[in-house]
């Protein structure tokens, strides 16, 4: 007999292969994504303290929130990537804390 197809062996070699695979790329991703979020939130954080100059050269140099920020469409959220929520602080710049520590 010349069949042409795959032997049980060889289609249960090519599943140990690919899960070999996914188990050693799988870890790798996680730990990325979480790089993503923290840079993520770092570039907001940049952004949002440049539309604070913006939004006080607009008026009168008055202090905003990061409210004020949103409702201007200044920017569109609040919140970074990480789920860190953004604060003006009294000198302008931006922080991010987390929402479920208290603040220091």
């Amino acid at each position: 007999m010349n069949e042409k197809g795959f032997t049980l062996l060889e289609m249960l070699l090519v599943l140990v292969v690919i899960s070999v695979l996914l188990l050693l790329i799988i870890p790798s991703v996680v730990t990325q994504k979480q790089t993503v979020n923290a840079k993520g939130c770092s570039a907001l954080m940049k952004s949002a303290e440049a539309q604070v100059q913006a939004y006080q050269l607009n008026n009168d140099n008055k202090l905003p929130t990061i409210a004020d920020l949103v409702t201007g469409k200044y920017i569109t959220t609040g919140t970074c990537p990480d789920g860190k929520v953004m604060q003006v602080k009294d000198d302008g710049t931006v922080e991010a804390n987390d929402p479920s520590k208290p603040a220091s």
